[in-house]
């Protein structure tokens, strides 16, 4: 072949392949979206017990035909504190499970020849399924169109893919098997090469896909085929260490455990590597006359694929308690670690691809703002009953630090929503996004609140100004009544569906009220004289900025209840 030749044989193959993993993007995007808040509510749903986390991830995986973004998913849930280590571990083992329908696809489907037509018949007569949903007005059936566009799609990239190898060249095939004569190194050898492919390519399902057109073509046998896919398990791995990098120590953990798992079914195959080689064969020939259609080696593969993963995973699955205490031992809790450091714990750039599913990892992270914003408001006490000035700045300082870290929470947390709204996504998750978006502003506001509080109290001493005992407690009876509407609110950051809007308002109006009572007696005391207009500014500046605290505060909860009641919409319209 000359060079031109082999340069156009390249472009057509790259094509080919872009073709296939964009229709591998368009079936899962489309999927997570049809499927809308559902999809989220079933990885963070998981029970103790391992069958019902394998099971979720069996069936996600299914659904959005992506393990990588299960995974990675998992990775992000479990750092959230939404799953538990042995919960998210079980999750990433089905999602290895799940993965296996992306094989059968492409050989029932995608192998199976489409006749001596020049354009595939299969490919088009999906594609005009699809007709039938994307001109649709209702949102759920035009991502269901786009499903069966990206299926379409991915079929005929597959096909193109097969047109765009060369002919079957018995010196090149000779070659590849001569590489083959080392016994169990040359597993070793091929295990390696699988695990270096995926990892160039991203994505098991392109693995797949290659490692099967290879067999239909003649290229490689069925055991170097079998050491491909167990690598192709290996590589698969290195996108959830990435995206753990930045997780807190529970996510490292289920990207470690993710490891620790394909490793150990690797082991566990290569030792009988052979005789299960001979084993599928035959029953891979059993199984040949059922589908005349499709190749025999390309089947064979296929069942060996579903095999060493559904194996593994139900022998392993005994060992969930053990793999959990090697990741622990992996990666350590980190001592000394201080909570008053600026750090994003659940949000994760890789999952930008996967927008219908970043919602609740942004949610994880809005509860831990709030946890920041509770934890910044206890605090002013302390500036009331410090007995020096050292004292009094070191907690001046932690609240000043802390206005920062809400700041730029904000910020990020922003940008991370603002990014995912940008994408293609469902009028539901753009609903949930602004409604973030309200919530994350008010936190803020809250935090500055606080500051302006330590502020005043900081002139306040400087001034030398002195509140009386009354004046004290009824101050202190306004930071207990903001306390109380914290606390209502953090609660239904904490749970959307159960949002307790009415508890919310009547802590709104305690100190509304409480607010109104005060400034009648302050503008009483003044004509009275009771106290000089230095001590009564400081003193109607702290309580209104109390009560302005307590508005932002409403604020996040009246925008709780607009995002339950999206989540709401979004049910009904899925029925």
């Amino acid at each position: 072949m000359s060079f031109g030749g082999i340069v156009v044989t390249l472009l057509k193959l790259a094509g080919a392949l872009t073709i296939f993993l964009f229709a591998m993007k368009l079936m899962s995007e489309g999927l997570q979206k049809f499927a809308g808040s559902k999809l989220r509510h079933i990885l963070t749903k998981i029970t103790s017990k391992p069958i019902s986390g394998i099971l979720a991830g069996t069936g996600v995986t299914a659904i959005i035909q992506s393990s990588t973004a299960t995974t990675v998913m998992t990775v992000g849930f479990a750092g959230a504190g939404l799953l538990t280590l042995s919960g998210a571990i079980a999750v990433v083992m089905g999602a290895n499970i799940g993965t296996t329908v992306t094989a059968w696809i492409i050989t029932l489907f995608g192998l199976s020849g489409g006749g001596d037509d020049k354009v595939p018949l299969m490919p088009m007569v999906i594609a005009a399924i699809s007709l039938f949903f994307i001109f649709s007005k209702k949102n759920k059936m035009q991502y269901l169109g786009q499903t069966i566009i990206g299926l379409a799609l991915l079929i005929l990239g597959l096909g193109l893919m097969g047109d765009s190898v060369p002919p079957f060249d018995e010196g090149v095939a000779e070659e590849i098997a001569s590489w083959g004569k080392w016994g169990y190194w040359s597993v070793l050898l091929f295990i390696a090469v699988g695990a270096v492919l995926c990892i160039i390519l991203q994505t098991s399902s392109a693995m797949t896909a290659v490692i099967l057109l290879m067999a239909s073509q003649g290229w490689i046998d069925f055991p170097t085929s079998m050491a491909l896919v167990i690598g192709q398990n290996l590589g698969t791995t290195l996108t959830a260490q990435v995206v753990a990098m930045t997780t807190g120590v529970t996510g490292k953990r289920t990207a470690r455990a993710h490891l620790v798992f394909n490793v150990a079914g690797a082991l566990i195959f290569l030792i009988p590597f052979y005789p299960i080689c001979e084993g599928v064969q035959f029953v891979g020939a059993k199984l040949d006359s059922l589908l005349p259609n499709v190749p025999l080696l390309p089947l064979q593969i296929t069942i060996f694929h579903t095999l060493f993963n559904v194996i593994t995973t139900v022998v392993l699955a005994f060992f969930i308690p053990t793999i959990v205490k090697i990741v622990t031992w992996m990666v350590p809790d980190k001592k000394g670690e201080s909570e008053e450091e600026f750090r994003l714990t659940y949000l994760e750039p890789k999952l930008l691809s996967t927008a219908e599913l970043n919602l609740q990892s942004a949610k994880s992270e809005i509860e831990e703002f709030s946890k920041r914003v509770l934890r910044m408001y206890t605090f002013l006490p302390g500036l009331r009953t410090a007995k020096n000035e050292d004292e009094f700045d070191s907690v001046l300082n932690r609240i000043t630090k802390y206005e920062g870290i809400t700041d730029r929470m904000e910020m990020e947390i922003s940008r991370f929503l603002t990014r995912v709204g940008s994408g293609d996504v469902s009028q539901h998750a753009s609903e949930r996004i602004s409604s973030m978006l309200r919530i994350i502003d008010n936190l803020e506001s809250i935090g500055d609140a606080v500051y302006q509080i330590g502020m005043t109290r900081k002139n306040k001493r400087e001034d030398a100004v002195h509140f009386d005992e009354k004046l004290n407690a009824n101050l202190d009876h306004m930071t207990e009544l903001v306390q109380k509407a914290l606390d209502v609110m953090d609660a239904n950051l904490h749970d959307y569906d159960h949002a307790d809007i009415d508890a919310a308002y009547a802590a709104e109006r305690e100190i509304n009220s409480y607010r109104d009572e005060l400034r009648a007696q302050h503008l009483n005391a003044l004509k009275q004289g009771v106290y000089d207009y230095s001590i009564g500014n400081a003193y109607s500046g702290l309580y209104a900025l109390y009560e302005k605290l307590g508005d932002y505060v409403i604020n996040v909860s009246e925008a709780i209840v607009g995002t339950k009641r999206a989540d709401e919409s979004s049910d009904v319209s899925a029925l």
